[in-house]
């Protein structure tokens, strides 16, 4: 058994196969979990390297093992991958997907560059078998061949595989790398692209452990994965910390004892961070990071991250930083414990840490540690304006159900881009910054649209039970603000259906088209309030009077209160709902507001935005029409015609197709973008007229 250090390069130059055994799992690495933390760090080495043109700046992968395959080609050396197939096959997948996105805009050198770490030259390969380095020999084979061999620009989703994780991967990859690079042929785009092409090559490290085809893999398999418990960022922080305290000639059993947090129960709790749990000390030393170095660092890479900002950034000796971690650490748990008792009110600080934690994120917490830094004493009242600001574009993105998978390089922005920025200047600034946001994945929502969608969402269906509560929590605080009464108590609360879940039998309606509304307004945020105490079944969804009689003889909530007195006269009705529904969505609008004069208007939608463009379409458009010519454009195709019908389909060779893709697709007997290999008569690629129609569009519509 021997062990290497590799860059990608390294590792696959050569001609070679590494072979994934039919025992292995399958591919199951997914986007939240694996691919985005993946590509932020690639993103994140590859501009620092742009940053500065003399930095060697890498990211370690992990771990590969590797066994001699017993069975040689006379041309190409053979492996059998024992561990760390899928992190091979993600990195053979991104370095393919960049490879098309590459060639499209017609930087074929970097493009010949990449396909060489993925695919081996043919002079090598016998006859009849496969050019791919990496050759999956379990049920991923069919996908994984079909989207590597898929000649660009790849049409992900007119893939026979096209429901696969590893073809969802490319398309992920593909997405990602295109948005970043931006517009082709620009000086901004090559240099990106060159050095995004350095850093795949050579700015990634794996330890590759190479056994020889005698060695017994499986011992050494579960040695790697199945002994002890394996260490967390923390745990090595913490080694490292005093390994450094005790080479400074500090007193290491003073400074353990004194300054040292995270050996309590708070600090050792696992918690969950979307789908996955972390100690909440590694949480809160990366979150720590982020506010430090104005870098979002993937969990992965804390203690990487920690180690090299102690060792080339900060002035301070570790005797110095202790005291400041602890301080900082000490402020997180004061706001943690506040917001986790269910009762008293809660500063502007605390309220965002309650929120964050009822809504399911965490995105917000290395500002709020960078605004409360030690020594950076910005008034309490522009901390206050910051962080509703902030909280605002959390919450109106949730309620329009957008991601969040790309807010922690936002926020991780902000503060880079505000650390050296006068205190009377800030809250302007980072206004500012998240107000300019105008892409689909990070902008600040308008009030138009959350009205819009608010309006008609069945927000009882559509949002997690804790984030709706703290919906209806935060309207509520906002009425009890207004005569000075104490925040609502934080214990939980059940949701109550006013117009009940189960109406058929004490609700009745006379028509079919009467149900059909009534069942629409049952979810809507008009029909929801909140009881310190559950109705028992038979009175909640009992008639309108005798509900709204125990309402009022055990309400203490302002919600429920309005409701009542709107109902002195008038049983509660579909009316009702609508107007309640618009006068919760003014108060929410008022505890979240954006700048006067903000419409969050996307300008630069995301790439998938026109997925849904189909050839009728562009015919309603008056841009194509019935009988127009579309025309092939690969070269091995010249001449080729189909012609486009007159319910938006394609005719070719007598037969109908209901997509260019489909049509590219039979011609040429493999996977085709169509929307780029057929052409109109004027010689424009659909592609381009689709483009015309999508810039022709209200942006309120594209």
């Amino acid at each position: 058994m021997e062990t290497f250090k590799r860059t990608p390069l390294q590792l696959f130059n050569l001609p070679q196969h590494f072979l994934i055994p039919l025992f292995q799992r399958p591919y199951v690495w997914r986007e939240d979990e694996q691919w985005a933390p993946l590509w932020k760090d690639i993103r994140r080495i590859t501009e620092l390297r742009i940053a500065d043109p003399g930095s060697s700046a890498t990211h370690f992968l992990g771990a590969v093992v590797l066994q001699s395959h017993e069975a040689q080609s006379r041309r190409l050396t053979t492996w059998n991958v024992i561990d760390g197939q899928q992190r091979l096959t993600t990195l053979q997948i991104l370095a393919d997907a960049t490879c098309a996105v590459l060639t499209e805009a017609g930087e074929v050198r970097l493009a010949g560059q990449l396909e060489r770490l993925t695919h081996n030259d043919e002079i090598y390969v016998e006859e009849g078998d496969s050019r791919l380095k990496v050759r999956h020999l379990n049920k991923d084979r069919s996908a994984f061949d079909e989207v590597m061999y898929a000649e660009p620009p790849v049409d992900h989703s007119d893939l026979v595989h096209s429901d696969s994780q590893i073809v969802g991967a490319h398309g992920y990859f593909s997405t990602v790398v295109a948005q970043w690079l931006g517009q082709a042929a620009s000086s901004d785009y090559i240099l990106k692209a060159k050095e995004l092409t350095t850093v795949l090559l050579d700015g990634l490290q794996l330890v590759s452990i190479e056994l020889e085809a005698t060695e017994n893999s499986q011992e050494i398999f579960e040695t790697l994965n199945a002994r002890g418990t394996p260490l967390t960022a923390s745990d090595l922080v913490r080694n490292f910390v005093f390994q450094r305290l005790e080479a400074e000639g500090g007193d290491t059993a003073k400074a353990y004892r004194e300054d040292w947090p995270f050996e309590t129960k708070f600090w050792m709790k696992d918690v969950s961070v979307g789908r996955n749990f972390v100690s909440r000390s590694s949480l809160f030393i990366n979150q720590w990071l982020t506010a430090r170095t104005g870098e979002e660092v993937s969990p992965q890479s804390t203690f990487t991250r920690f180690k090299s900002y102690v060792e080339l950034e900060s002035d301070l000796s570790m005797a110095d930083l202790l005291p400041e971690i602890k301080l900082q650490a000490q402020q997180y748990e004061s706001w943690t414990e506040a917001a986790n008792h269910p009762s008293g009110s809660l500063s502007t600080t605390e309220m965002a840490v309650y929120r964050m934690q009822a809504g399911g994120v965490e995105v917000l917490k290395p500002l709020l540690i960078w605004l409360h830094g030690p020594g950076r004493d910005i008034p309490e009242e522009s901390i206050q304006r910051i962080i509703r600001a902030a909280e605002s574009w959390v919450v109106r993105r949730q309620l329009l159900r957008l991601s969040g998978s790309d807010l922690g390089r936002i926020i991780a922005d902000v503060i880079a881009a505000n650390s050296a920025i006068p205190k009377s200047d800030l809250v302007e600034r980072v206004i500012g910054h998240f107000a300019r946001l105008n892409v689909t994945s990070t902008y600040w929502p308008g009030d138009e649209e959350i009205r819009r969608t608010l309006t008609t969402e069945a927000a009882y269906a559509r949002y997690p039970r804790g984030r709706l509560r703290m919906i209806l929590e935060a309207a509520e605080d906002h009425y009890r603000a207004e005569t000075r009464q104490p925040q609502i108590e934080r214990k939980g609360y059940p949701i109550e259906h006013l117009l009940p879940r189960s109406w058929k039998e004490t609700w009745p309606v006379s028509s079919p088209d009467e149900a059909e509304t009534r069942q629409e307004h049952v979810n809507r945020i008009g029909n929801l309030t909140l009881l310190t105490d559950a109705l028992n079944s038979k009175v909640s969804n009992g008639p309108w009077r005798a509900k709204r009689s125990a309402l009022q003889d055990h309400n203490t909530i302002t919600l429920t209160g309005r409701v009542i007195k709107r109902t002195e006269q008038h049983d509660w009705d579909e009316q009702l709902i609508d107007e309640r529904t618009q006068d919760l969505i003014d108060v929410l609008l008022r505890v979240w507001p954006v700048p006067e004069g903000h419409h969050g208007k996307v300008v630069d939608p995301q790439t998938k935005a026109g997925d849904w463009v189909e050839l009728k379409h562009l015919m309603e458009a008056g841009l194509l029409s019935a009988g127009d010519k579309l025309l092939a454009t690969h070269r091995d195709y010249k001449g080729k015609e189909a012609t486009v019908t007159g319910d938006g389909a394609i005719e070719l060779d007598g037969k109908r197709y209901t997509s260019p893709s489909a049509a590219g697709r039979a011609l040429r007997q493999r996977a085709t973008n169509g929307w780029y290999f057929w052409a109109v008569a004027d010689g424009r690629r659909l592609r381009d007229v689709r483009t015309e129609f999508q810039n022709s569009m209200p942006a309120d519509e594209s």
